[in-house]
């Protein structure tokens, strides 16, 4: 968004130093600042502030600043009490200024993959923005919003989710007229006292949905389906037809020899038949619910199915490569929980493999972690996938800092999984894999 640097300092009741500028989006990295955006320095780890001088060389026109620093004096500066805050208030008073419809996405799994595909299936006939990577929390979506063009008519919106509250946090910013819920699974449990706790706060975004507006929920999953008792907003639910189906129907699901979908769907504006690119069984849902949502903001049918057959992931999901050697090597490091894990299994077993291996790291904020990474031991045993731990021995097999050395050999006709939650960083075990 272009935003006058007075009008965006009157919008958060900050103070605007320096000349008025115009400003072109923001980022709070200047890593990948782009010439003429705003600068926003966040206080944590590092104090942002240090990086404005930076950020200034790097292009930014602006930035927002709650300490004296030398480069306001030079430049323009809106002079606030919390930067983070600011971040937040500045990207919700922009959303007022948007005349968009924005979806927003959250689920224990399938938050990123659905959003990829929404943004798709949407792009092909209306411009769609959507957040970069997992940009899905109080910085990153804000700065999705406020990177988005002035033209966007589709604006789809990742929200993750810690603790009772952030989703709601998020949603007053973002004001979402769609909200998807993919599923509720063993994600962040301890945080929020197990399952139906991460069914609660995944409620949030449904709950806070306009009459206007649309909720659209997986029917297979018992308590996502249950979140329609708890928005006023219309409920459009998807799912697969053997187990009842929903608004958006899948059957005659097959997989090929890596695993990637093709199925028959059934919605409320036609039928077709959808083929995708990426690997998982799992996918076939994403596909459905990104299907319920163009169809929701008039994209037709067939141009949805067209542009979902060539839809691409973001990194680190489920990204399949050939390594030199002629191994399949699966990078599905960005993040983990029992029920994601289950899926990226369950896609590795129905690949054609003569050797099936899965290297599996940490799982993070568990409420029971030895049964959580057990449980996922037990299903890889049930698959016949062999696990090679790393980083961590809940699995009940013994940890390696050597997985590679370990798998010995590969080639041709063995499919190799890498997985764990983010703090794992395992894809550096992906680079040595692909070496």
């Amino acid at each position: 968004m272009r935003i006058q640097a007075s009008s965006a300092a009157a919008g958060i009741s900050g103070r605007l130093l320096g000349p008025d500028v115009e400003f072109d989006g923001a980022s709070f990295d200047t890593r990948s600042l782009i010439p003429g955006q705003l600068f926003v320095p966040i206080v944590g780890e590092r104090n942002g502030h240090e990086f404005i001088g930076v950020a200034r060389e790097a292009g930014a026109v602006a930035h927002l600043t709650s300490e004296a620093d030398p480069w306001r004096k030079d430049g323009t500066a809106i002079e606030v009490a919390d930067t983070a805050d600011a971040l937040m208030r500045l990207a919700g008073w922009a959303r007022q200024q948007l005349d968009t419809t924005v979806v927003g996405v959250t689920g224990s799994v399938g938050k990123t993959s659905t959003k990829d595909l929404i943004a798709a299936a949407c792009s092909v006939e209306r411009k769609t923005a959507a957040n970069e990577r997992s940009f899905n929390n109080e910085q990153g979506l804000p700065i999705t919003i406020l990177n988005a063009p002035d033209n966007t008519e589709v604006l789809v919106l990742e929200m993750g989710m810690r603790g009772f509250g952030e989703i709601t946090s998020l949603c007053e910013v973002a004001r979402p007229d769609i909200g998807v819920v993919t599923a509720v699974g063993y994600s962040h449990t301890g945080r929020v006292g197990g399952i139906d706790g991460v069914a609660k706060a995944k409620q949030e975004l449904v709950a806070v949905l306009p009459k206007s507006g649309t909720a659209i929920l997986n029917a297979d999953d018992g308590r996502v389906a249950a979140m329609a008792k708890h928005t006023d907003a219309s409920v459009l639910t998807y799912g697969t037809a053997a187990n009842g189906g929903g608004d958006v129907r899948i059957s005659n699901l097959v997989l090929d020899d890596l695993a990637r979908p093709s199925f028959r769907v059934d919605t409320p504006w036609g039928s077709g038949e959808v083929r995708l690119a990426i690997s998982g069984e799992h996918m076939a849902m994403n596909a459905a619910a990104a299907i319920a949502v163009a169809g929701s903001v008039g994209v037709s049918l067939d141009a949805a199915i067209a542009a979902l057959a060539n839809a691409q992931m973001s990194a680190m999901r489920m990204e399949v490569t050939t390594a030199p050697n002629g191994a399949t090597v699966i990078n599905d490091a960005y993040n983990a929980n029992p029920t994601s894990m289950t899926a990226a299994l369950e896609a590795v077993a129905a690949m054609r493999a003569d050797r099936r291996i899965a290297i599996l790291g940490l799982m993070g904020e568990l409420d029971d972690e030895v049964e959580g990474h057990r449980e996922v031991s037990r299903i890889a045993e049930t698959l016949g996938i062999q696990l090679v731990a790393t980083g961590t021995d809940l699995y009940g097999v013994r940890s390696t800092d050597n997985p590679v050395g370990l798998i010995g050999g590969l080639g041709a006709g063995d499919v190799v999984l890498v997985k764990a939650s983010r703090s794992a960083g395992l894809e550096r075990i992906v680079a040595q894999l692909l070496e």
